[in-house]
Order: C-alpha cells, then sequence, then structure tokens
C-alpha cells in the first residue's frame, strides 16, 4: 500500500465532528444546580411543588455562562467536555472566570498559525493591522504603528458614544466598569458590561475549538485572555455598544441585554462570521469558506518532509 493510501487510511478528518461554526451561541443560568441524569445535563431548581427540571443541549451550545448561585457535579462537567463545550463563570459585577475546555479531537493548526504570527514583530502588527481595516471598514495610512492605531481607535470610540448619545438623548455618557460600585452604574453601563461578558464568552469558545491560544493576543497583552479581547473588539462597536445604548430606559438592563443579545447571536450567525474572521486575521491567503477547514487531525513533525501521517508503523520504510 502507497504512503498517501496509508495517509488517508490512517487520518481521520475534523469533517466527522461538529462544528462550533453550527453551534447555538450560548446559554445563561443563575440559582440552579446542574446535573447529570440518565436522560443527560439538566438544570434543577427547587419549587414548592418539588424539583423543575430543564434539559440543557450540550452538543449543539458553543458555551454555557454560569451565574452567581450556580453548582454543577462532576459527571455534568464531563458531557460538557465531551462536547466540546466552554463553560464561563460569571460572577457578580459582571467579574469573568473563564473555565475553558478543549476537546482531545482538536489539531494544532491553527494554533502553530497563531504562534508563528504572534513571535515576529512585523507579523504581529500585520495582523493588528487586519483587526483595526475588518473593524472600522478602512485602512490605516502606511507606516502606522500600533500606538498610531489604539489612538486612532479611541477617536472612532469617542466618536460612537456622542453619535449614540444624542441618538438616545442621554445628556453625558461615560463608559465606567466598577465592580466595586456595581448597582449605581447607570443602565447603558450595565447592558454594556453584561453584553461584552457574553460576547467575550462566544469568542472564547470560537478561539479554544480553533485549538488557539487565548492568551497570545497582538494588540491586547499581558492576560491569559488577550486574543479574546483582541477578537471581541471587532464585534462590539456594531452589536454591543448600540445594543446597551437602546437599553438606557430598561429597568432591568443586564437581563435585557443577554436576552437581546442571544437573539442577534442567532440571527447573525455569529459563531460562522467568528470562526472565519479569526482564520482570515492568522492567515490571510486561506480560503475560510463556511468554517473550519482542516485535514488531519494529528501527524508526526519531520524537518525535512514535513507533516507525515500519524497511526502509520513505519519500520518497513527504508530511509
Amino acid at each position: 500500500m502507497s504512503r498517501d493510501a496509508r495517509r488517508k487510511l490512517a487520518a481521520p478528518t475534523l469533517a466527522m465532528l461538529p462544528r462550533v461554526a453550527d453551534s447555538l451561541s450560548f446559554l445563561y443560568l443563575d440559582v440552579v444546580r446542574i446535573v447529570q441524569d440518565d436522560t443527560g445535563v439538566c438544570a434543577q431548581v427547587e419549587t414548592a411543588q418539588g424539583i423543575d427540571r430543564v434539559y440543557i443541549p450540550t452538543a449543539a451550545l458553543a458555551c454555557v455562562l454560569l451565574g452567581p448561585g450556580t453548582s454543577i457535579t462532576q459527571p455534568a462537567m464531563s458531557t460538557l467536555a465531551r462536547h466540546g463545550t466552554t463553560v464561563v463563570c460569571v460572577g457578580m459585577g459582571g467579574v469573568r472566570c473563564y473555565a475553558g475546555i478543549l476537546p482531545d479531537s482538536l489539531t494544532t493548526a491553527w494554533l502553530e498559525k497563531q504562534v508563528r504570527a504572534w513571535a515576529d514583530e512585523s507579523s504581529r502588527l500585520d495582523v493588528a493591522v487586519r483587526m483595526y481595516e475588518k473593524r472600522f471598514q478602512t485602512a490605516p495610512p502606511p507606516g502606522t504603528t500600533l500606538a498610531q492605531l489604539r489612538g486612532m481607535e479611541g477617536q472612532r470610540m469617542k466618536a460612537l458614544y456622542r453619535m449614540l448619545s444624542d441618538k438616545y438623548r442621554i445628556a453625558r455618557f461615560r463608559r465606567n466598569y466598577d465592580p466595586a460600585q456595581w448597582e449605581s452604574q447607570d443602565p447603558v453601563n450595565l447592558a454594556l458590561s453584561a453584553a461584552n461578558a457574553c460576547m467575550y464568552g462566544i469568542v472564547h469558545a470560537a478561539v479554544l475549538a480553533l485549538g488557539c491560544s487565548p492568551a497570545l493576543g497582538f494588540i491586547h497583552s499581558g492576560t491569559q485572555h488577550a486574543f479574546i479581547y483582541d477578537v471581541a473588539d471587532l464585534y462590539k462597536a456594531r452589536i454591543t455598544i448600540p445594543l446597551a445604548f437602546s437599553l438606557n430606559d430598561s429597568p432591568q438592563p443586564e437581563r435585557d441585554a443577554r436576552v437581546r443579545l442571544r437573539e442577534e447571536f442567532r440571527l447573525l450567525k455569529i459563531l460562522r462570521e467568528v470562526v472565519s474572521d479569526i482564520q482570515s486575521l492568522l492567515d490571510p491567503g486561506v480560503d475560510v469558506g463556511d468554517g473550519e477547514s482542516f485535514e488531519d487531525i494529528v501527524h508526526l513533525w519531520d524537518p525535512v518532509s514535513g507533516p507525515m501521517p500519524a497511526g502509520v508503523n513505519y519500520g518497513d520504510e527504508v530511509w
């Protein structure tokens, strides 16, 4: 049997696995106990009539947001891990603590592309420029530095805040995130923090599903979620910020932001867009198509021949 034939037999492909781009977006839960029973993973809550159960479609979810008052059992976590569902713990005041779960079937193809682009200063700046272009639909002047990009981005965000303040007749808006004084914040800031937490969860799920590192950011750095913040920034001006301003008169801005955002994610098919954007940012020459595009799940590294198929006995080869 030829080497190519053995490779096709030995190497399963990710086409056989669920794709994150086809997943539902997120599910937010609070004040419930999440358990695994004989049927599946369910959320339980005690009522005067007994225990109510709602079953969770774990295989179809990109991430689960666990709010205050939740608990989860080890068998339920194992099922989420098996299905590649990211778990995001959201605390009071929008403080986030990520618990990333990686499916064991992931390839490192996109992680390797990310590391190569991140490790070189020139290519890292190129990715940052592509992020700016994708975010604002315009190219910065040639030779623009990263510091200049940050300044240009800041000016555009100030202009967006002014425009939305005028639209919704808000006298003065200032972005404020203070977990210590959470309840004293205005509805727009409350809605924006809640919406951004959901956006970070969705992006985190997509990054992990591609096998990339959340820590290797191209604009942000110094945190385990730097790349999450980079990618999430691509969508804030279009999705979360206008949504937050529209909830200026809402009595429950945090809850309304989550509900409205979940519907927008479904209509916009946001996960498919996030996956394609990450791929085009890291490798602008790749044909991303409808989302993930991989060949082998695992291969052997060779400095001369390049990637070699795994699961093959090379004892009979003549070298």
